[in-house]
């Protein structure tokens, strides 16, 4: 990159005298993140995963450890965050940068597609969008999930005009003018736009710059007001595994009847990033059980509608915090659909007088690993069409308004 100097020891062209390090805990981002934002003489050695700042002048010396991951109950391996006390102490630099970096880590949760948004790419966003595209990204934990920067990498370089760096085996002491430690979560899959770095921000910014970025041709959804006799077009989300609709051919006949033209697919976590949101983003419904795959509302056109079939087991504010304000946030109509102990696979398997049948919130106090069993890895569901039209009908209705 045309900014990078091997020069031993060059100091950066900002002024020294502006050294600060400012750190953010995770009991002011919602019990979430840690951050720190460091900002002068600043030298990066991945070998031992460190950020320092050297001062100007003798200053006392402060350390932090950070966790790289935007959520810090998942353990990865901290950063060493210090300002050091004088420049004596400083690592000399091997390479020289005149921009600014972020570094975070690709851990945790990170494969699953919710995850891989909610808690990298859109805070990597809000972090890095203020230098337009004039950043370099450090990353660590890369050896545990190398797949996850092919899958992303087109969306990584709409963030960064330059390569990234592999912290865990840079062998370098880097200088840069300021570096960002971690990936601050301040709400699940959007954007809070007073707390962004640099200007607001919002998650409607986002989606359009993924449609730049994918170059996905739909910027907003049918408009039945100026094209009546165009079929809005429905995609039912099919899951393989668990989850499942029992009867997909009814409830697809359900929405043709409704008036949308509806096509039935599985969304593949292993497929081409680009690929699949180009195909998403030709519809105008999402129409899916609740679960990672909704996150590819993402997609779709502005004006666009989610349908988020909520199983049964009293989930609905879990199922509303993940998608119900994301969703709205991006310009979208959100809708969901709660099933009914009729509509449960759970009735038959489990019979009317279990706890899971009579009582959820008792399954719910019992903890998360019961509440996931018995609802949401155990549940398939049969839709009664009938108790569904009116929902379709709902989104239907918002394409007619347009």
């Amino acid at each position: 990159a045309s900014d990078v100097h091997r020069i031993a020891d060059k100091q950066p062209t900002e002024d020294p005298e502006k050294g600060e390090v400012v750190c953010t805990t995770e009991s002011e981002t919602l019990g979430h993140s840690e951050t720190c934002e460091v900002d002068g003489d600043v030298r990066t050695n991945g070998t031992a995963l460190s950020v320092s700042l050297i001062p100007a002048s003798w200053k006392e010396r402060r350390e932090w450890m950070i966790s790289p991951y935007s959520k810090a109950e998942i353990i990865v391996k901290n950063v060493t965050v210090t300002q050091l006390q004088d420049r004596a102490a400083a690592p000399p630099c091997t390479v020289t940068h005149s921009m600014p970096a972020v570094l975070f880590a690709i851990a945790g949760h990170a494969g699953n597609y919710w995850h891989d948004y909610t808690d990298i790419l859109v805070p990597l966003f809000v972090a890095s969008r203020r230098y337009r595209g004039e950043v370099t990204l450090l990353i660590s934990n890369i050896q545990y999930r190398p797949e996850w920067l092919v899958k992303y990498k087109t969306l990584l370089r709409g963030l960064s005009k330059h390569a990234w760096v592999d912290m865990d085996g840079d062998p370098e002491v880097r200088c840069f003018p300021h570096v960002t430690v971690g990936l601050r979560v301040d709400k699940e899959l959007t954007i809070v736009p007073e707390l962004v770095p640099g200007g607001p921000l919002t998650m409607a910014d986002f989606t359009r710059f993924l449609r730049e970025t994918y170059g996905l041709p739909r910027g907003a959804a049918v408009s039945l007001t100026r094209e009546p006799d165009k079929k809005p077009r429905l995609l039912l989300i099919h899951r393989g595994h668990y989850r499942l609709f029992l009867n997909e051919p009814e409830i697809a006949q359900a929405a043709e009847a409704a008036g949308f033209e509806t096509v039935v697919m599985e969304l593949r976590a292993n497929a081409s990033e680009v690929e699949q949101a180009r195909l998403v983003n030709s519809f105008d419904v999402l129409l899916g059980m609740h679960g990672a795959g909704l996150t590819n509302a993402l997609h779709l056109p502005p004006g666009g509608v989610l349908i988020q079939v909520v199983p049964y087991g009293n989930i609905e504010v879990l199922a509303r915090a993940e998608f119900s304000e994301p969703v709205t946030d991006m310009g979208l109509k959100y809708l969901d659909y709660s099933v009914s102990v009729e509509e449960s696979s759970l009735l038959e398997t489990l019979g009317p007088e279990h706890s899971a049948i009579k009582d959820p919130e008792s399954i719910h106090r019992s903890g998360w690993k019961n509440m996931f069993e018995f609802y949401l890895a155990k549940q398939n569901v049969r839709i009664n069409t009938t108790r569904f039209a009116p929902t379709l009908a709902q989104a239907f209705d918002h394409l007619r308004q347009q």
